[in-house]
């Protein structure tokens, strides 16, 4: 395990998903978690709380000797909790190299970014797929 305690380094990692983006910071501390300058506890609703927490869960204590801050900007809540989600457990797997097959096993999504995104729009008057409406009689 790296200890960036004694190094006085900092980790930066960013996280994706939608057109969500989410950069991160690590610093040497005790466990504080704050996204766009707000505690991770206060993040409503409790679900997306619980899903950011999922790689910090996994991690144990290891999570407790840094100070995490993320900046999310871009899609809608669930696409930037997924973005932060996935940027803590990049962070978490660079300070602790042994946590990384465990993320792997738990849920690719925590480490690799999902490459799904919306289908652009086709000439005509609406939606991706959109077509006249018919009748069979």
């Amino acid at each position: 395990m790296l200890n960036l305690a004694k190094r006085k380094e900092i980790i930066i990692k960013t996280g994706k998903r939608k057109r969500a983006i989410a950069r991160a910071i690590a610093r040497p501390g005790i466990g504080n978690i704050f996204i766009n300058e707000k505690p991770l506890e206060i993040i409503e609703p409790e679900t997306i709380r619980l899903m950011i927490k999922e790689p910090l869960i996994l991690a144990g204590d290891t999570a407790k000797d840094l100070d995490i801050e993320i900046d999310v900007k871009g899609g809608g809540v669930f696409g930037q909790a997924s973005a932060s989600r996935q940027a803590i457990a990049k962070i978490l797997a660079e300070y602790d190299k042994t946590l990384k097959e465990k993320f792997l096993n738990y849920d690719r999504t925590l480490l690799i970014a999902d490459s799904r995104r919306t289908e652009p729009h086709k000439p005509g008057p609406s939606d991706a797929r959109h077509h006249k409406q018919r009748s069979k009689r």
